[in-house]
């Protein structure tokens, strides 16, 4: 158990570089379960979903071998007759799903519990049973169970009927290995998404049309082993340029794919924000007054959901009132009494929140409900006046690697406040 405490009136200066997409690698490393022999992966960020995800590997049998901090090489040719991921991991978070459509290619079959992680409102996954069921697999769910099973995968054509970036990537897995074609419509066009294709392909797959709406999939049982690099993290990389708009700083964010932010990028520059960009860098300039600007959030390319609630801290500072539509997950403002602890002006009227900014936030004791939203108290802290202490740190490890160390690089400081669990007190006491 621990808190972070936050020196506030910190500005991000100098440059930081990009960690690998947390939301490709977790589905890289379920997606690897079906080449059946070893593939290596490089660019894996050290993060506390990635170490679930090659946790629940190696308890299904899988050889996981760290070759230095950031590449893994895992072979799966033992994960014959386990269909089963252990469900204390599963649980942990929501990317366990992706289990779904890698074991049901590789085996025909899959008990995958119905996953965790963030409470961000319903995220149902009947956009996955839909589609493997078009694919000729029996989909049930049973005491929070989803069992899948299929003794012959048959391509299919699928519409979607949202924009579901799980989905689109569990219905290319699966298909990966079915007979003849597949052609899914109104796919997610996340970059992600591409990423986990072109790993697929390198294994063997035959994958056309990811980044567009519609994914074509031909069916093959050939698969081989692979090497793989996991793209640069761009909701990292957004959390850099809106903390660095957040606190005045004069950032150089590196090792960073600068298309993959132009919808982030256009509404800072709108707010009054000098960003600037070349092949694999971005450059922000934090200083001078803000103008309020309205943001609604999309799939992509629209603006992503994971930078919402940063934004929301940028717009405090703007002078005069903005909007913000969450149009992703509803429960995605577990953030703003949190904010308004720190003096922020917001009020949340079902996906819309309106925030009267200009005013300084004030230094306070604020608790993190989910990865995104730490991320946003960590950064309004920095800029707020006094001290901020954080507790639910947990959630920000889960998608941030060398968190305290890349901060100090670009002039922030951290402390950490720890605090004994009360099993350990008590063991103390007894001691004593």
């Amino acid at each position: 158990m621990s808190k972070l405490i936050i020196p506030g009136e910190q500005s991000f200066k100098g440059s930081l570089s990009v960690s690998g997409s947390k939301n490709a690698a977790v589905a890289v490393l379920a997606a690897s379960i079906i080449s059946g022999t070893r593939v290596r992966i490089e660019n894996l960020p050290d993060i506390t979903d990635v170490r679930t995800l090659l946790e629940i590997l190696q308890q299904m049998g899988s050889s996981v071998r760290r070759r230095g901090r950031n590449t893994v090489e895992i072979c799966t040719a033992s994960i014959r007759n386990n269909y089963a991921p252990p469900y204390d991991l599963v649980k942990k978070l929501r990317a366990s799903s992706y289990f779904m459509g890698s074991l049901l290619a590789r085996q025909g079959k899959a008990d995958v519990p119905v996953p965790g992680g963030c409470e961000l409102g319903p995220r149902p996954i009947d956009q996955h049973l839909k589609g493997f069921s078009a694919l000729g697999a029996n989909a049930e769910v049973e005491h929070g169970l989803v069992k899948l099973r299929s003794t012959h995968l048959r391509g299919a054509h699928i519409y979607m009927d949202i924009v579901s970036v799980g989905a689109t990537i569990n219905l290319m897995l699966a298909a990966s290995t079915a007979e003849g074609r597949t052609v899914l419509e109104n796919v997610a066009k996340e970059p992600e998404v591409v990423d986990v294709a072109n790993f697929l392909n390198a294994m063997g797959a035959s994958i056309r049309g990811a980044g567009t709406d519609i994914i074509r999939v031909d069916g093959t049982r050939q698969f081989q082993g692979a090497v793989h690099s996991i793209i640069p993290d761009r909701i990292e990389a957004g959390t850099f340029l809106m903390g660095a708009a957040v606190t005045g700083g004069e950032l150089c964010i590196r090792e960073v794919i600068p298309q993959h932010l132009d919808a982030a990028m256009a509404k800072l520059k709108e707010a009054g924000i000098e960003v600037h960009t070349s092949e694999d860098t971005i450059w922000v300039y934090g200083k001078g007054d803000l103008s309020p600007v309205d943001i609604k959030t999309f799939p992509y390319p629209g603006f992503p959901t994971d930078l919402q609630p940063l934004a929301m801290v940028l717009l405090t500072k703007a002078r005069g009132t903005s909007v913000i539509t969450e149009n992703i997950f509803e429960g995605r403002y577990k953030h703003v009494d949190e904010l308004k602890r720190m003096g922020a002006k917001i009020k949340v009227e079902g996906r819309t929140a309106v925030v009267d900014g200009g005013e300084t936030l004030s230094g306070a004791p604020v608790k993190a409900t989910d990865l995104r939203a730490g991320a946003a108290l960590l950064v309004a802290g920095l800029a707020a006046e006094g001290e901020t202490v954080l507790s639910g740190v947990e959630h920000v490890y889960r998608g941030y690697e060398k968190l305290e160390e890349k901060f100090a690089q670009a002039g922030i400081t951290l402390k950490w406040l720890r605090e004994e669990s009360p099993e350990r007190k008590k063991d103390l006491r007894e001691h004593r």
